[in-house]
């Protein structure tokens, strides 16, 4: 077969994303607190860029077209003339300072009242600082201590010790001997139950430091956590030969020890949600806010955009430098005036097709999938995932996750009801069950068939797990006069 050379036109369509577009699909998705550094990394790095700091007039979305067109034209100054306003000059600055006296030394704040020196002093307490200090007072050798810095540099958020004494004791380097001995002494630091390697350990700490060792508490957890779980509390009287009473008054014992004695001396700091939008109810309705505290507000810089006005006096590379970052500095407050009105578009079409939830309550919520919003937006599925991705919306019900508002639909006499609304509905009867005869998933599902809700025994399991509620066996409690 002879081997030639010939041109073939082949006409093929696919997706280029432009850097513009892969911006914008990244600012979509980003949560609130994301884009928050997300935009102060850019202003850090893009001199084209710069933060609104007292209220100015600020460039429309006209204006920012106006410099998008002028970097792609040859005559820049016409347009970008307009654009360039003046500010307050250094004199003016200093001139204004010195009218109070703040350079003076002298200024004085009036009638605000200054915060007090406590304000300043508060510091949360710190795990390994709380046990450091105790291991710093303890009077034990200097070989024991070493070792105990490690031991408490592998203790958890929840005080438990991660390290085996293999372990501790290869990085030391120490003997299992000492190792063993300096996990004791930590374990006798407070909280009491810390450095324990698994949960009975750390209940037998605990109790020990309520001076209950060789109690009836103490063998229960020892010999019979499973009976506790399972609420076999007629056998464990059996077991023990002692009383009903004796036995739920070393389970309630039990009951209240900390499972996580580091709880509250963790080191890992609080996380709160802070909501992308608020959704206010009004006279006329609902007001949708789009939450941007905690966001620099940004705006092109007048002083770099004379820099256009010059650029015949630039070098080639100085011009690349300056059209780059202008270019890039007009495409992120495209993309964040874009990303903001998506979020808007799509909180509104939530608002219309869960209305009902937002004026009475979580029983009313409609089956919803993305597919509904995308085909009433007329946008792609995966644009309204990432927008409900990682986001909250605040109403006069809570704050909730975006895809809450999102549920599968389940059949019923009535029509169709959403998962989201059975499962609270799952919850409330169980709120309100008899603690010393719980409901079985059977017994559930009867009841909700008197609902209009008619699902399987498995799917009410299935929700029940989902809502971290334990079996029947598990709820039951047992009254002291049984």
């Amino acid at each position: 077969m002879a081997l030639e050379g010939r041109l073939e036109l082949k006409l093929t369509q696919k997706l280029v994303l432009t850097p513009q577009l892969q911006l914008a699909i990244k600012l979509l998705q980003m949560p609130q607190l994301e884009l928050s550094e997300a935009l102060t990394q850019e202003l850090t790095e893009n001199p084209f860029l710069e933060e609104i700091v007292e209220e100015k007039e600020d460039l429309t979305r006209e204006e920012i077209d106006n410099v998008e067109t002028a970097l792609v034209t040859d005559d820049t100054e016409a347009p970008l003339e307009k654009l360039i306003t003046g500010g307050l000059s250094v004199e003016d600055y200093f001139d204004e300072r010195g009218s109070d006296g703040r350079d003076l030394g002298y200024f004085s704040p009036g009638t605000v009242e200054r915060p007090s020196f406590e304000q300043f002093m508060f510091k949360e307490v710190d795990l390994v600082e709380h046990l450091m200090w105790q291991l710093r007072l303890s009077d034990v050798p200097e070989d024991i201590r070493e070792i105990g810095e490690m031991i408490i540099g592998n203790i958890d958020e929840n005080g438990y010790l991660r390290a085996s004494d293999e372990e501790i004791s290869a990085a030391v380097p120490a003997d299992l001997e000492k190792v063993a001995c300096a996990i004791q002494c930590i374990q006798q630091f407070d909280p009491p139950g810390i450095a324990a390697r698994h949960l009975q350990e750390c209940l037998i700490l605990q109790l020990r430091a309520l001076n209950l060792s060789d109690s009836l508490a103490e063998k229960i957890v020892l010999n019979n956590m499973s009976d506790i779980e399972r609420k076999r509390y007629q056998q464990l009287a059996k077991q023990y030969n002692v009383s009903l009473d004796e036995v739920m008054t070393a389970v309630s014992i039990i009951e209240g020890l900390e499972p996580k004695p580091a709880r509250n001396l963790s080191t890992s700091a609080a996380a709160y949600i802070v909501p992308d939008v608020y959704l206010v109810k009004t006279e006329d309705g609902y007001q949708i806010i789009l939450n941007d505290d905690g966001l620099p507000r940004l705006r092109l810089s007048n002083e770099y955009r004379k820099l256009l006005r010059a650029r015949n006096t630039l070098s080639k590379e100085e011009k690349q430098f300056v059209d780059e970052k202008l270019r890039s500095a007009v495409w992120l407050l495209k993309s964040l005036d874009q990303r903001n009105k998506t979020i808007y578009r799509v909180t509104e079409s939530i608002l219309e097709f869960q209305r009902d939830f937002f004026d009475k309550d979580v029983s009313h919520l409609r089956p919803l999938n993305l597919k509904d919003i995308a085909t009433t937006l007329g946008m792609h599925e995966s644009t309204i995932s990432r927008v409900t991705s990682n986001k909250y919306l605040s109403c006069s019900h809570g704050i909730f996750n975006f895809r809450f508002f999102f549920s599968s639909a389940l059949q019923s006499p009535t029509g169709t009801v959403s998962s989201t609304s059975v499962k609270d509905v799952i919850k409330k009867l169980i709120s309100e069950e008899d603690a010393q005869k719980p409901l079985s998933d059977q017994r559930i599902v009867e009841m909700l068939k008197t609902k209009d809700i008619i699902i399987a025994r498995r799917t009410v399991a299935k929700y029940r797990e989902e809502l971290k509620i334990p079996p029947q066996g598990s709820r039951k409690r047992v009254s002291f006069g049984q």
